[in-house]
């Protein structure tokens, strides 16, 4: 079932801006934990660790899910479909993965965030704050959603088993 035109652009810009919002939630997110990996004030790491938190359960989880439901009716209601194409396919799992790793990853940083509000924890080297972990996912993040966006743009071509019979 293809969608009429209007509730076709209308599905693609919420997929379009709930995509784009997840990537500058990841690029912030990123920041942050870049800043609370380099700098030497304890009350900035904290903060930092803190907020991140915040971006993560108020921004990136939303966003995630919202981008792979949305992908999800779109793909439905295009001619391009949820599993005619192996771009689309591939996209799919990336979303879901990146989705899961997020939402997985959600307690590590709830962990940490508690860890950076308690003033009985150190923060410094060989301490438990700051931590190379949410510079390694943000940036995994940013990767995984390249290739998505990527994906989006270039449509490479390739149809599944689904795909060549749709087509003829």
């Amino acid at each position: 079932m293809v969608m009429p035109p209007r509730l076709r652009k209308a599905a693609l810009i919420l997929h379009v801006g709930t995509s784009v919002g997840w990537l500058g939630a990841v690029a912030a997110f990123l920041i942050l934990a870049m800043a609370a990996a380099t700098t030497q004030d304890e009350w900035m790491t904290r903060a930092a660790y803190a907020s991140m938190e915040t971006i993560g359960r108020l921004a990136l989880v939303p966003l995630s899910i919202a981008s792979l439901v949305t992908g999800i009716i779109q793909s439905l209601g295009t001619p391009w479909g949820l599993i005619r194409h192996y771009w689309v396919i591939v996209k799919l799992l990336t979303t879901v993965l990146a989705t899961v790793v997020l939402l997985l990853y959600m307690e590590t940083l709830t962990l940490l965030a508690d860890a950076a509000r308690n003033p009985a924890v150190s923060v410094g080297p060989g301490e438990l704050l700051p931590n190379a972990s949410p510079v390694l996912h943000a940036g995994a993040a940013l990767i995984v959603l390249g290739v998505a966006l990527g994906l989006s743009i270039y449509k490479p071509r390739g149809l599944t088993g689904f795909g060549i019979p749709a087509r003829r």
